[in-house]
């Protein structure tokens, strides 16, 4: 999935990485996080960190790699080592750098 932390500023640190979905699917965990919707009240935000409160835009990353709600790359986007070759392959369709 593709989070980006939107508390920063409209293009905040953001990472490519693996996330767990809860059994009920209301809430995503990442590295030691829990995500639950805003159910469409965020501002250029989907979720929001169930501890701290700030604001995230999580989704599932994007073929073209454009994954930011306003383009670019910077700050860069992080990609997770344990799933650089399967988004590298499977998502953007290139080799593996």
């Amino acid at each position: 999935m593709y989070i980006e932390n939107k508390s920063e500023s409209l293009n905040g640190s953001a990472s490519i990485g693996r996330v767990q979905f809860s059994k009920t699917g209301k809430s995503i965990s990442y590295k030691g996080r829990t995500f639950q919707s805003l159910k469409g009240s965020g501002f250029k935000a989907n979720y929001f960190d169930t501890e701290s409160g700030e604001e995230f835009w999580i989704s599932g990353p994007r073929k073209d790699g454009q994954d930011r709600l306003y383009g670019g790359n910077i700050p860069p986007v992080h990609i997770d080592e344990d799933v650089a070759e399967e988004y590298w392959e499977k998502i953007r369709g290139q080799v593996y750098p």
